[in-house]
């Protein structure tokens, strides 16, 4: 797996979402319940940005229809999605957040 970085740890507001592109994929990095996760930024009902969305107990909510997709798994928790959106490997190196977006063969 390649890591690259996402941002800085400093950065992140807890519960705030913050919108990154790394290799072209469009990330949410998310800093919530003491812990920092990754997820596509882009909901899978519709082409819409979830770091816009609010985040609580571990999830992030899409703003336009009200979908919740679990941060550790990506799974959504109800309708419409019914697809869930990946998620990405996390370190934290220091102050800085690294990302991977790529899969391994």
């Amino acid at each position: 797996m390649a890591f690259v970085k996402a941002c800085a740890l400093s950065e992140l507001e807890d519960d705030t979402p913050k919108r990154v592109e790394l290799e072209g994929v469009p990330v949410s990095v998310v800093r919530t319940e003491g812990e920092v996760f990754a997820i596509n930024d882009i909901c899978s009902h519709a082409n819409v940005s979830l770091s816009e969305g609010e985040v609580e107990d571990c999830s992030i909510e899409c703003w336009l229809h009200g979908s919740s997709f679990d941060l550790r798994t990506g799974k959504p928790s109800g309708l419409p999605a019914t697809r869930p959106v990946p998620v990405y490997p996390v370190k934290i190196e220091g102050d800085d957040v690294l990302v991977s977006v790529t899969q391994e063969p």
